[in-house]
Parts: C-alpha cells; structure tokens; sequence
C-alpha cells in the first residue's frame, strides 16, 4: 500500500535510507552520505503533503518524494518543458530488504499516475552519475537524459538530471 507520510514515521524512513547508504557505499557508489537525506528534508516533504511510503506487511519498506517544488540547483538546467506543472522525484528509497522486487518500479507507476492525475506536463528528477543501475531504470521508462548538476556535500561527481514528457 503506498499512503502519505507522516512525522511520527521520520526515524523509519532515516533507518531505510542509511540502510541504503551504506549498501550504495560498500558499492562503490557514493551518492549517498552523512549529510543527505536529512531527517528536516522529510519534514518539508510530509508538511507541503508530499512524501509517500510504501508499506509491506505494516512495515514502511520505501519512500518517495513528490514534489511540485522547484529546488534552486534546477536552476540552469534546459529542460524540456518550461517550468509550471512539472513534478520533481526526490528521496526515492527502497530499504535493500526489500530491494529487488519491483517496489521502485511501482513507486515510479504511482508517481507518474499522480502527476498525470494532477494535470503535470513533465516529471523532472535526477540520479548520480555513477549509479548505472538508476540511468538504466529511468531511461527505461522514457525519461531523457539532460544536464548534469553538482550537490558538492555528496560528491565530486555530477548527477544527471532526467525529464519524462507526460501525455
């Protein structure tokens, strides 16, 4: 069942994304770390309503962000739609317990379905450079590759940022 968070919920959803870290660090991937996600992310996104977990057995096994919010680091990028109803995917997490049985994939089913729903032109996101395995998903379900950006607190690398056109 995917449903709104809410803050009672913030120390699970900080346990699966550490969860997360360390299995992406122990990767090699170092997109992730001790200053992102922060626990004052989540509670931006559940009081603007816009984080969702997934639960599996009344346990939160995943989370996502979807969010209307334009981030500054945004900014610069050339995207394919001019900004107005665009959908930003942010704090996309699955806890590796559960990893590899769909739950990102249908947590990007319903993200899509809600922008869809809420008259979004374009769903907008970005993923690190050097996570092969999240470009590969995303460019899968039709989202193009466009800039890249920098967040230097999480890595030297760029993150490329991706757009979906939704009809």
């Amino acid at each position: 069942m995917i449903r709104k968070a809410n803050d009672s919920e913030i120390d699970r959803l900080m346990a699966i994304t550490k969860a997360c870290t360390t299995k992406m660090i122990t990767a090699g991937i170092l997109q992730w770390n001790e200053n992102y996600p922060h626990p004052e992310a989540f509670l931006v996104d559940i009081e603007r309503g816009e984080l969702f977990v997934m639960e599996i057995e009344e346990e939160i096994a995943a989370c996502i962000t979807v969010s209307t919010l334009k981030d500054e680091v945004y900014d610069p990028v050339r995207w394919l739609t001019e900004d107005g109803k665009n959908y930003y995917i942010h704090r996309l997490a699955v806890h590796p317990v559960y990893q590899q049985q769909g739950i990102a994939r249908k947590l990007m089913d319903f993200a899509e379905s809600y922008a869809r729903e809420n008259n979004g032109v374009s769903i907008r996101l970005d993923t690190f450079s050097k996570n092969l395995r999240n470009q590969q998903f995303y460019e899968a379900r039709g989202y193009s590759r466009l800039e890249e950006i920098y967040f230097p607190k999480q890595s030297e690398f760029p993150f490329y940022c991706y757009e979906l056109l939704l009809k």
